[in-house]
């Protein structure tokens, strides 16, 4: 976690932690607050464990008890509140929840948290992988963000007349986040592998749209209820470990922001699998697929004036460059090769 510096001192233009201080900021002069939980998944390799998985079950976490009380015990020494540990659905894959914290701090967790994951498993001859695709075939990592904001001090996402609770302010959040999501693709899942995860039926959030608790949306609600004892929130699923978690919180929360000032409306709720509506059913709802090519995804991001107004000229040459780049590097490279090459990368 640092913030970056030219050499004389002065803060770099593409400093992602410095384009979420900005966002947050401008939150703040309009009297919003923001708090940010976030979920890491990642997949160990080295030693073979025998037995047959048992996803999301004790049996998997039992398979790996020493390594998860150590890293608990190594995140209890560094102040890394993790509130939450279990199996994933993959094989050797889990995902661990961090306690809510302010934007900055939180994003500061997500790099601390990595950190520490893959020098524990290194303690154990194990290696972590956060890619979003880590074995072909195989489940995805994500690295799904919650937000809540607060308005005033009172929250927006609950106690109010909307949906579910939702004040005004918290309908037009969420509204501007959808209505603006595909321009920022680029930021939340751009990777060579992030295509490849953001498929229907997986819980990657394939589509745009939004529901409560619906996992295949690209946002999820979770209202007020005794099972969130922070209160109510929206998770951006599409977000993968490829995400610069600075620049995909400085988005969320910036697009939450325009939203709000924009009044912008929040379409209707989808309650169902979006992929199981016909595609006329899908035209009528104004539900769309998350674009996966990367050169749409780019372009997308490269001529939004939302992004600039985000993010500055800076950061987005940088992200374009980086990215044509990449798409050039990994285009002709098969699905395997790509895994097997940027198993690690993330890590």
């Amino acid at each position: 976690p640092a913030t970056l510096h030219e050499q004389d001192g002065a803060t770099a233009a593409v400093c992602t932690r410095s384009a979420l201080t900005a966002v947050v900021a401008r939150l703040a002069a309009d009297g919003l607050e923001a708090r940010v939980g976030h979920e890491i998944e990642f997949t160990l390799f080295g030693d073979a464990c025998n037995g047959a998985w048992s996803a999301y079950g004790l049996g998997a976490v039992l398979r790996r008890e020493d390594f998860l009380k150590d890293l608990l015990r190594n995140a209890e020494r560094a102040q890394l509140h993790i509130e939450q540990v279990h199996a994933e659905y993959g094989p050797e894959q889990f995902e661990i929840s961090i306690a809510p914290a302010t934007p900055v701090q939180a994003a500061d967790l997500v790099i601390l948290a990595r950190i520490l994951i893959s020098r524990t498993a290194r303690a154990h001859g194990l290696a972590a992988s956060f890619s979003p695709i880590p074995t072909v075939g195989g489940a995805g990592n994500g690295a799904h963000q919650h937000f809540s904001l607060n308005s005033g001090g009172r929250p927006v996402f609950s106690g109010g007349g909307q949906e579910y609770g939702m004040t005004d302010k918290g309908s037009s959040a969420l509204g501007g986040i959808l209505s603006h999501l595909t321009e920022f693709t680029a930021v939340f899942a751009s990777s060579p592998l992030s295509g490849v995860r953001l498929r229907p039926d997986n819980w990657s959030g394939a589509y745009v749209c939004w529901g409560l608790e619906n996992r295949e949306a690209a946002l999820r609600f979770c209202a007020e209820s005794p099972s969130n004892p922070h209160g109510a929130n929206a998770e951006v699923k599409i977000v993968d470990p490829s995400a610069n978690p600075y620049l995909a919180t400085a988005a969320i929360l910036g697009l939450s922001h325009i939203g709000i000032g924009n009044a912008s409306p929040l379409p209707p709720e989808i309650v169902v699998n979006p992929s199981t509506l016909t595609e006329a059913e899908r035209d009528e709802r104004g539900v769309t697929r998350v674009p996966t090519d990367l050169r749409e995804i780019v372009q997308k991001f490269n001529s939004s004036s939302v992004a600039k107004e985000i993010f500055g000229e800076s950061i987005i040459e940088a992200m374009v460059s980086v990215k044509g780049v990449e798409r050039e590097t990994f285009s002709q490279m098969d699905e395997a090769t790509t895994v097997e090459r940027l198993r690690y990368t993330w890590s």
